[in-house]
């Protein structure tokens, strides 16, 4: 428990002084966040507010956990070199991005399609290496499952090695684009973030306790490492509740697609190596609900030639629309998030007493 204390301390300590110095020096180099021109006349007072933040969200995480792992003299696990793989080569793919539209100043970085191939293969390597028979533990336990998951694996949902690698891309990439469509409005995505990723730390805390390591029953659950990912997680949860100090209304920095795509694309590992994946769909149900808005509103554009759904999408904007203030869309929005969180983590612990 100590590691988990002292990986999100340091990692709140490192964002929260950390962002202010970014802020300051994206300032001065110039970093500011272009708007997008058919977006809400309210966003543009924001143009030239510094973005990329979450290059400071990456850093932290990884000084907060590294940081936690010396003091306890531990080394970090397989799972967790994969998770983090998995978050800065996400974080990378959004800092082109990013840095493509400050440095030509326009809103558009990366196009869809270079960036899709970012992620891909970012996704592809995540998903070879954590089915990998190099990275099993003396139990035999790779840190992820070709089984398709809910609360547990599901064991007549078995997948071809070539599909689970299919699936996992399709679940990393769908995450990190879902989570980068709700960074729309002054701390919204990290808000709703610190929520999810605390969720995980919990499920990793209850993980750990009922380890199926020496005595396996119908309880216990088969999951490989799942302290070093409480860790993990309580250094994300940390780094963004840093974050959020400056990112909240009105914000003084953003996170870009650095923090968007690496936050959606860690969500998904979570999910992924603790064997809780469409447990997911639950606890991250407003990145959902976001990016379902999306495709009903192109869909239906396209199909009623012109017609629309809602008056903007992604689904924050169409409320904006409406007349409500940011941050009252933000703050109800949370809400949502943690009723989501809260049944997400009721359903979870209710399927362990269920078993007893």
């Amino acid at each position: 428990m100590r590691a988990i204390l002292l990986g999100g301390g340091l990692a709140l300590l490192v964002s929260l002084l950390g962002t202010r110095f970014a802020i300051r020096q994206f300032t001065l180099w110039g970093y500011g966040q272009e708007i997008r021109d058919d977006g809400p006349t309210s966003h543009h007072t924001k143009r030239g507010t510094p973005t990329m933040g979450g290059v400071v969200i990456i850093a932290a995480t990884l000084i907060g956990y590294f940081g936690a792992k010396l003091i306890t003299m531990t080394a970090p696990s397989a799972s967790a070199w994969l998770l983090l793989f998995l978050f800065v080569g996400m974080g990378l793919v959004g800092f082109l991005d990013d840095f493509i539209k400050v440095s030509k100043q326009r809103s558009l970085g990366l196009r869809s399609k270079a960036k899709m191939v970012g992620q891909t293969i970012v996704g592809v390597v995540f998903g070879f290496l954590s089915l990998s028979p190099m990275l099993e533990d003396d139990n035999g336990r790779t840190p992820a499952s070709e089984k398709i998951s809910f609360l547990r694996e599901i064991d007549w949902l078995a997948l071809p090695l070539v599909l689970a690698i299919v699936l996992i891309v399709l679940i990393v990439t769908a995450t990190s684009n879902a989570v980068n469509l709700t960074d729309g409005l002054d701390g919204l995505a990290t808000g709703a973030c610190v929520m999810v990723f605390g969720a995980y730390m919990l499920v990793n805390i209850w993980q750990n306790n009922q380890f199926c390591q020496e005595d396996p029953s119908a309880t216990c659950y088969n999951v490989r490492d799942p302290y070093d990912l409480a860790v993990i997680a309580a250094a994300i949860t940390g780094a963004c509740f840093g974050f959020l100090w400056w990112n909240a209304s009105p914000a003084a920095i953003f996170m870009g697609d650095t923090g968007s795509l690496s936050l959606g694309s860690a969500l998904a590992g979570f999910a992924i190596l603790t064997r809780t994946e469409l447990l997911l769909v639950i606890l991250g149900g407003l990145f959902l609900l976001e990016t379902v808005s999306v495709i009903l509103q192109v869909s239906f554009f396209k199909l009623s030639k012109g017609r629309r759904i809602f008056r903007m999408a992604p689904l924050h904007h169409h409320f904006e629309m409406l007349g409500w203030e940011q941050v009252t869309v933000v703050i109800r929005f949370w809400i949502i998030t943690g009723l989501f969180v809260a049944t997400g983590l009721g359903v979870f612990y209710a399927e362990w007493v269920a078993r007893l």
